[in-house]
C-alpha cells in the first residue's frame, strides 16, 4: 500500500501471486460475511492493481540516458599569508 514502494517489473509474477491469494481470501470473508476484513481486502486489491499498472509501464519504457554530469574547473583560490 506504500505510495512510495516501486514495483520492479520482474516481480509481475508474484504480484499475480499475491492477487490469486487476496481473492481466495476475499471470498472466504464474504462467505463469513466478515465485513471489515472485506474492505481491507478490497483496498488491498486496489493498491495491488495500481502497483501492477505501474510496473506494466516501467517495462514498457525504455531506459533514459541522463548523460555524465560536468563538473566545472574551479581555480585556485590564492590566499595572503
Amino acid at each position: 500500500r506504500c505510495p512510495m514502494l516501486s514495483i520492479n517489473p520482474k516481480m509481475l509474477s508474484r504480484l499475480k501471486e499475491l492477487e490469486e491469494d487476496l481473492l481466495a481470501r476475499r471470498k472466504r470473508a464474504v462467505e463469513e460475511d466478515w465485513r471489515g476484513e472485506i474492505e481491507g481486502l478490497d483496498l488491498t486489491l486496489t493498491f495491488l492493481r495500481s502497483k501492477r499498472e505501474q510496473a506494466r509501464r516501467f517495462q514498457r519504457s525504455d531506459p533514459v540516458s541522463l548523460g555524465m554530469p560536468e563538473i566545472p574547473h574551479q581555480k585556485p583560490q590564492v590566499t595572503d599569508s
